[in-house]
């Protein structure tokens, strides 16, 4: 997958380094190494990031329904909190692989690591 993004691999939940293998194991899950040119995929990982990102993004968009919902289409309250609830659940479930393959990608691409402590050294 010469010349193409890691990040668009990420996105796509694939592999950074090839773009072939499954970049998860499960859900949210990721996998140990690449099935197709087994990169090591346990030198980054995205921790909280993409589920900041996603909250970010859905409560931008679930802000605006929930308004138009109970103030432009007059639906009954309970109605337009149930419709934007379970939109806000719909889309966070959707974009938590998309932003974690994307922020994995990111770290897999910079070698981005765990932060460790330099070790100390005697003044002179």
């Amino acid at each position: 997958m010469a010349g193409s993004s890691p990040v668009l691999a990420g996105l796509r939940g694939k592999c950074p380094a090839c773009g072939r293998g499954a970049l998860f194991s499960g859900y949210l899950r990721l996998a140990h190494r690449c099935a197709a040119c087994g990169e090591d995929f346990s030198i980054a990982d995205a921790g909280d990031g993409p589920a900041v990102f996603v909250m970010f993004v859905v409560g931008a968009l679930a802000v605006p329904l929930g308004f138009i919902l109970d103030r432009r289409l007059h639906l009954p309250d309970w109605l337009a909190l149930a419709l934007t609830g379970a939109a806000v659940i719909v889309l966070s479930l959707a974009l938590l692989p998309v932003f974690k393959g994307a922020l994995f990608a990111m770290q897999w691409r910079h070698k981005a690591g765990e932060a460790r402590a330099a070790p100390r050294t005697p003044d002179a």
